[in-house]
């Protein structure tokens, strides 16, 4: 009987749902829940933009990864991150030397298998990566995206998975970040690989938007595979992952040995999602994302997409209408345009050279085709408008194109006096770690445990500045109480107190005189300021308030954690002023 595990992607869940991710105190609290669920072998704990999104709302993601790892690094399940490889966890390549940094780091920070792609399928953008992995100890799974074209065949995929093997991959992943994997072409992919390479794990990641991914988990699993993704819910299905419980109970019925399911930390773990949801994740998650569609199947661009892409045809849809009002001409609805910019992808995507539509690759053809449809509309011709990251793709500066480029894109290529190149993409990009390393001596800030500091200073630079300015906080509250009474608009409802919005959960601690708000005695020293989620008991001090006549203490009215806090280290507070809010146990 063939034994198949289950990885709970619990990172991507929230990235292909909405913009932002849990905060360091919700993962806390998830992480024994989801140890006590009993059914998964492992977690996706980090990677992907999650670290740049903690530094986004002003949260330290080292510390975010260290809390989430721990617990399952306790138990025995395998932590796992997702890696863009010549990218790294960002948009854009990386210098060596910081790419061979993250592994040592994240291998110290308790992740231990990561998941290296790229978006083009270059073996030159995965390897190096795979051997930086093996050094820092860390488990390398090579990663093929998966996409569907006359380029990507079996065999395309069983001589990729080939090289990445050769080159010292422990692991195989087969990324379906679009969900438009074929089933049976899925199910012949891992048995030509098991059947060569038995020792090979293999782990299956498929995205639930057109509807293919659970029969392809099935044929996947009689291949031969390992490990499949699941998702729970409130955020599986959608443009999400299959639920853990529809994917345990299939496999079961046909024949598989699976693990239980216990349902009662099923349902805590649910019930926590969805107080994280409630809390301020919701406020920035589409609603269009939780449902399925069938349009995806012909464009094949990812479902965690549709959010922005939804957005961008807003954007676009005013300036077409006018344009066609003015000149006579019937209006588009979004659904038109909506139709009009999927039949672009599919028709532009093989003159580009078949990029897999994953990050960043997706959005440089769904940017491209969406120019098109707005310039034809106004009757000029296709690729008007073309930018330059989507240059450096078709100019080969990214890694090799699967497919071969349309003459007419060669011919415009030249036309513009540009150069392809044909070099490995890594040798665009120099070392830069003693950079950082000399500024943060200059300015006195602290490499972290395991240089983890350096790393994400190198690795999400702007953010990372932003984060230790207080810049980065500033913005997100903003953007919070903007997102908060955007949607209390929408259902003509009036405004609550958008404080008490944020954290719906919880009680106010009021200050009862009139002085400087002190966390720390030092009140020079902002960064002594209390982290989000920690833990109080009743009639614990919280701080002291250095007024005209002394300082007066200010303890805790419960047994609790603190959720918000309104008053900084070494801010005025008036009386009456609510200088935190706690959530009561």
């Amino acid at each position: 009987m063939k034994e198949i595990k289950f990885s709970l992607v619990y990172r991507d869940m929230w990235q292909s749902s909405g913009k932002y991710v849990p905060r360091k105190d919700q993962l806390e609290q998830i992480a024994p829940v989801i140890i006590d669920m009993g059914c998964f072998a492992r977690v996706e704990t980090n990677g992907g933009a999650s670290e740049q999104v903690n530094l986004l709302f002003g949260e330290n993601p080292n510390d975010a990864v260290r809390t989430f790892t721990k617990p399952f690094n306790e138990v025995g399940i395998q932590t796992h991150m997702l890696d863009r490889g010549l990218n790294g966890l960002r948009m854009n390549p990386v210098p060596a030397d910081v790419r061979e940094l993250m592994y040592k780091v994240k291998k110290s920070q308790g992740v231990d298998i990561t998941r290296i792609f790229c978006g083009l399928n270059d073996p030159r953008n995965i390897i190096p990566s795979i051997q930086y992995a093996n050094a820092a100890g860390m488990i390398p799974q090579a990663t093929m995206c998966i996409t569907y074209s006359d380029v990507h065949t079996v065999e395309y995929y069983v001589n990729l998975s080939e090289q990445l093997i050769a080159a010292g991959a422990k692991e195989i992943c087969l990324k379906d970040m679009a969900g438009v994997g074929r089933p049976v072409m899925l199910g012949q992919i891992v048995k030509a690989i098991k059947t060569a390479h038995p020792d090979i794990i293999i782990q299956y990641h498929g995205h639930t938007g057109p509807g293919f991914s659970v029969a392809s988990m099935l044929e996947v699993a009689k291949a031969g595979g390992d490990y499949l993704d699941v998702a729970m819910e409130p955020l599986s299905w959608g443009m999400v992952h299959p639920d853990v419980i529809t994917i345990q109970a299939m496999l079961k019925d046909a024949g598989f040995k699976v693990p239980e399911i216990n349902m009662k930390a099923y349902m805590e773990a649910r019930r926590l999602t969805q107080s994280f949801i409630d809390d301020f994740l919701g406020y920035f998650i589409d609603e269009r994302n939780r449902f399925m569609t069938s349009l995806l199947v012909g464009c094949g661009l990812p479902g965690g997409m549709m959010g922005s892409l939804m957005a961008d045809l807003k954007g676009v849809h005013a300036g077409i209408n006018s344009y066609l009002k003015d000149n006579g001409k019937k209006e588009l609805s979004t659904d038109d345009l909506l139709v009009m910019l999927f039949d672009e992808v599919k028709y532009i995507w093989p003159k580009l050279g078949n990029p897999p539509l994953v990050t960043p690759f997706s959005q440089y053809v769904k940017n491209i085709a969406l120019m098109n449809v707005m310039f034809m509309v106004k009757g000029q011709p296709r690729w008007s408008m073309i930018d330059k990251n989507t240059w450096d793709m078709i100019l080969g500066k990214a890694g090799k194109l699967p497919g071969t480029l349309a003459p007419e894109i060669i011919e415009l290529a030249k036309k513009n006096n540009y150069e392809f190149y044909e070099g490995d993409p890594q040798e665009n990009y120099p070392n830069e770690l003693d950079r950082f390393i000399k500024e943060m001596e200059e300015k006195g800030w602290d490499r972290g445990q395991d240089d983890e500091e350096l790393f994400e200073f190198a690795m999400h630079e702007k953010q990372y500045r932003d984060y230790k300015s207080g810049d980065a906080k500033k913005r997100f509250n903003a953007e919070l109480e903007t997102a908060i009474s955007e949607k209390y608009a929408k259902q003509n409802i009036e405004i609550p107190d958008i404080r008490m919005l944020k954290y719906p959960n919880a009680e106010p601690v009021v200050a009862p005189a009139t002085g400087r708000v002190l966390w720390e005695i030092d009140y020079e020293d902002v960064s002594k300021e209390p982290v989000h989620g920690k833990a109080v008991k009743e009639k614990d001090m919280l701080c002291v308030l250095q007024t005209r006549y002394g300082l007066e203490q200010v303890n805790s009215f419960c047994n609790g954690r603190i959720v918000g806090i309104e008053k900084k280290q070494g801010e005025m507070a008036s009386k009456g002023d609510v200088i935190a809010y706690i959530q009561q146990n």
